[in-house]
């Protein structure tokens, strides 16, 4: 028998708790995104969120509601940023610096969903879950959950047996998250498509990346917060941001603190660039981590410095060319808006390295260069080349943040179904306990 609308009406709304983990500020912008596209496909929906700053602020600004126990949940970025330096981030031994914290944050996660009585978990990276579950705790509730990855397995960066043994016990893990997310109302989700996972195993002894994420893994494409489509004109944004008619390169190095030498090298190369391209505006974005006056020695009054910068990517789409660490957010969204950039992965983030590099390669995408290996006149050499250069990139699909919230709402309904029959099958006075 179906509900009556009066039962419709005093149906309490699903609560959806969504954690957005991981470094930087790409995830909480493609979180965004799917919340959007969720409160779209099913209005009423109750999402409340988890996070660390610098995504608190980032959620805060855009009106959402985090649980109290943000307070007690350790931030990610931190560790990275007192780890990284020099363009240089070791993420194998970043993940082993954090498995503490995550073991910490799987128990705030725990008492965040049993006191919010929600109805699902959504996690963008949270491996604090998947480690928890994998390794037995018993922290989490039995709590229907859908986890986001963009990247699909560690790599190393040296020959050094430590960090070899290090990527392996981390892939081990990984190779058992199946066990975690292929339940009955669990989910993973891949944020790309099977070739930006590679086509080999986790390690030895244990099965091919992509084959087993083929096995049970939804690929979803690429997400974006925007309709490049929808934008005005390049000369029309430069006008409404107040930037003028002339050439304009952003330098821009995301959510963390290790981006801090490459907006200096960025300073030191502008007065070649200029000498060359009379009018050549250049803006250092320093983003919420590095703050703005630490660069003033390495750079020319004449380069422009910012913090934090709202709706980046209307920058992005007016400059002619754009610097950037290899983020998985800022070069796909360079990718889509078709401007020229050049990128620097950073130097042993194997993500940056590995997998991003290589979906950028395989598209067609921006100029990789090394910090280390270039000095201020490469690269001013490098923005004069390519700047204002018309490119072809590959249109790929950025639908992924509606097919996500689909998945979550196939889920959200299955796990209260189950929820339901078992309360059900339950004798009377168990369920009343309950």
């Amino acid at each position: 028998m179906s509900p009556t609308r009066a039962e419709e009406s005093t149906k309490p709304l699903p609560r959806v708790l969504f954690v957005s983990g991981s470094l930087g500020l790409g995830h909480a912008t493609r979180d965004l995104a799917v919340a959007r596209e969720l409160r779209r496909k099913a209005q009423g929906i109750d999402i409340r969120w988890l996070a660390a700053s610098p995504t608190t602020e980032m959620l805060a600004a855009a009106g959402e509601t985090l649980v109290p126990e943000w307070r007690e949940y350790r931030c990610e970025t931190d560790t990275a940023d007192s780890m990284g330096g020099a363009g240089r981030l070791n993420l194998t031994g970043y993940v082993y610096r954090a498995l503490g914290q995550w073991i910490h944050n799987a128990g705030v996660i725990g008492r965040a969903s049993r006191r919010g009585a929600f109805d699902l978990l959504v996690g963008d990276e949270t491996y604090e879950v998947i480690v928890a579950k994998v390794l037995g705790l018993r922290t989490l509730p039995g709590l229907s959950f859908v986890m986001m990855y963009d990247f699909w397995g560690m790599d190393v960066s040296t020959k050094k047996v430590a960090e070899r043994l290090g990527a392996w016990g981390l892939n081990f893990i990984w190779s058992r998250e199946r066990g975690v997310t292929g339940r009955e109302g669990n989910a993973a989700l891949f944020i790309g498509e099977p070739e930006d996972i590679p086509d080999r195993r986790f390690g030895a002894f244990l099965p091919n990346r992509r084959r087993y994420a083929e096995s049970h893994v939804i690929f979803l494409g690429y997400i974006l917060t925007f309709d490049p489509a929808s934008l005005p004109s390049k000369q029309a944004l430069k006008a409404d941001l107040g930037y003028g008619p002339g050439p304009l390169v952003l330098c821009t190095v995301g959510g963390t603190a290790v981006g801090r030498e490459l907006l200096e090298l960025c300073g030191r190369a502008y007065p070649s660039a200029a000498a060359r391209l009379p009018g050549l505006r250049f803006v250092l974005v320093c983003g919420p981590r590095i703050d703005p006056a630490v660069i003033e020695a390495p750079a020319p009054a004449e380069v422009e410095r910012r913090g934090m910068v709202p709706d980046l990517y209307r920058h992005l789409a007016a400059a002619d060319l754009v610097v950037t660490q290899g983020g998985g957010t800022t070069t796909l969204e360079l990718t889509a808006l078709r401007v020229p950039f050049i990128f620097f992965p950073v130097k042993s983030q194997a993500e940056q390295e590995v997998t991003i590099a290589g979906r950028l390669a395989r598209h067609g995408a921006g100029v990789r260069m090394s910090l280390e290996d270039t000095t201020p006149e490469q690269l001013a050499q490098e923005i004069i080349a390519h700047i204002g250069r018309d490119v072809v990139y590959p249109r790929v699909a950025f639908d992924g943040a509606s097919r996500a919230a689909d998945v979550i709402l196939d889920r959200l309904e299955r796990g209260q179904n189950l929820r339901r029959s078992e309360a059900q099958s339950m004798p009377f006075s168990e369920a009343r306990r309950s």
